[in-house]
């Protein structure tokens, strides 16, 4: 009887060694898809692209300072002039340019232009060139003060987060996050973002070195990165709460056993 109980309970044991394996893909950037010996490549920046409701802070600058004043939006406040929150128009608090529901903003003097799905450089260049109609040497500063990202799931700190600079990577964006927990799964993250006038979703490997060259390495205005939970995770959300109290009975008797055959 004793050679019995301790056959089960060996195979107990090595049941539950097999069960507490360590995890896998914890490490980001550890896999090589490539030849070890070819360069690792880095996507190349092209900047956010405008969307509806974005904010911009456009600041006009050249060689005379009075020729400059009625395109810039703080010289229109300092005399006066109203910024009422307007979909494409002067808007306050903070004070900058609204994307309108159809892609314009209205700019002093020029009027209504079509911004959107221009990047801030692409933008900077057409407001120079029209600029040049009316000042010599136009030099356009553009800065996105609402440039927003949402990152979900298995991170420490989920929810929406502004960014200063629309150039921030996917790495920094979990960085805002706190990092992905332990029960996140690196291989399957998911990017939701709005394109051709729906939302698509990417899948992105984090522990693949080239992920650096993905199209998808920087985030855009609105992107949501979405943690999904690994197999053990779901396992253990999908279980009964009295299948777990079976487990932990069962633990219990074990152990119990273990003593008692230990003494005997």
């Amino acid at each position: 009887m004793r050679k019995i109980k301790n056959t089960f309970l060996v195979a107990t044991l090595i049941g539950l060694a097999y069960s507490c394996k360590p995890k896998q893909n914890m490490v980001y950037m550890e896999r090589q898809t490539t030849e070890l010996n070819q360069e690792v490549k880095q996507a190349v920046f092209e900047g956010s692209h405008l969307q509806a409701g974005d904010l911009l802070d456009i600041k006009v600058t050249a060689f005379d300072d009075n020729a400059v004043r009625p395109f810039n939006l703080h010289s229109m406040n300092q005399a006066g002039n109203a910024t009422e929150v307007i979909p494409g128009q002067l808007v306050s608090a903070p004070v900058g340019y609204l994307v309108s529901n159809d892609g314009y903003i209205v700019f002093p003097v020029l009027g209504k232009i079509l911004v959107k799905n221009m990047t801030l450089s692409q933008l900077r260049e057409n407001l120079e060139t029209r600029l040049l109609e009316y000042l010599t040497d136009p030099l356009v500063t553009i800065r996105q003060l609402n440039f927003n990202i949402t990152i979900l799931g298995e991170v420490k700190k989920p929810g929406q987060y502004t960014s200063p600079s629309d150039k921030i990577t996917i790495l920094q964006a979990l960085g805002m996050a706190g990092d992905m927990t332990d029960n996140g799964d690196r291989t399957q993250v998911k990017l939701v973002r709005y394109e051709n006038g729906i939302d698509q979703t990417h899948v992105i490997d984090f522990t693949d070195k080239n992920i650096t060259s993905s199209p998808y390495y920087y985030m855009q205005q609105n992107d949501v990165l979405y943690v999904q939970p690994d197999e053990n995770k779901k396992i253990i959300a999908n279980i009964n709460p009295n299948r777990a109290l079976t487990f932990s009975i069962i633990g219990s008797a074990i152990a119990l056993l273990s003593i008692i055959i230990r003494f005997k």
